[in-house]
């Protein structure tokens, strides 16, 4: 594959920053096999850094990830990128504030999936990062851009960065890649309280006000400044 683009140092960080994320899904138990991925947006160009298809992530480096242009098309790179990579592609064109996007198949987070239903905002920590209750998107075949259209929509008319993809799974967004595999951490981690406390009895959901208080608390108060 021919070059599109010169391939700087900020390129190979990049890469570098991608391939060691990936390692996040595993060593969370988000992932299976070769399944899920995370790519980040190149800064100051039309571009992004994905994973390579069907590859073990044990096999995963900086020289494996590839750099694709927001409609897919590879620019750097021997492998071919994942199969989500034009609903990744979709999601940068359409969400400029996106700078990382994550896809996984955690089991609880894809159970909600299954069954339709958004993970109910009844947790403080669910108001915290995701701002409401986490919506459900529609179904969409995976290989071009349906899944990315069904994410953009989705988020669009909501807080949160996760979006549970109808018979599917979730996909994560961020301001980076880092916050994008922090929101699926997450997500998974509170779909699966939920779903035990929905065993033990009827979570209550927390009021609006309390959900308003709370989310602008820890992402304009929480933490130390400049970090989340």
């Amino acid at each position: 594959m021919s070059l599109a683009v010169e391939i700087t140092d900020t390129f190979e960080e990049l890469r570098d920053t991608v391939a060691r994320l990936h390692s996040e899904l595993t060593r969370y138990e988000l992932v299976i096999w070769t399944a899920g991925n995370v790519s980040a947006r190149v800064p100051g160009h039309d571009l992004m850094v994905i994973k390579p298809s069907g590859v073990s992530y044990d096999e995963l480096n900086a020289d494996t990830m590839v750099v694709t242009d927001l409609y897919g098309e590879v620019v750097h790179g021997d492998l071919a990128p994942s199969s989500d990579t034009a609903a990744h592609a979709y999601v940068y064109r359409h969400m400029p504030e996106v700078g990382g996007v994550v896809h996984t198949h955690s089991t609880y987070a894809t159970a909600w999936a299954a069954v339709g239903e958004p993970i109910p905002c009844v947790l403080t920590m669910i108001a915290d990062e995701f701002g409401g209750e986490i919506p459900v998107g529609p179904f969409a075949m995976i290989g071009d851009d349906s899944i990315g259209r069904g994410i953009v929509e989705t988020l669009r008319s909501s807080r949160s960065p996760a979006v549970l993809m109808r018979n599917h799974g979730p996909f994560t967004v961020g301001r980076t890649a880092r916050d994008a595999v922090k929101a699926a951490v997450m997500v998974e981690d509170v779909a699966k309280t939920v779903h035990i406390a929905s065993a033990l009895g009827r979570p209550e959901p927390l009021s609006e006000q309390d959900v308003d208080r709370l989310y602008a608390r820890y992402q304009n108060v929480y933490g130390q400044q400049g970090e989340k």
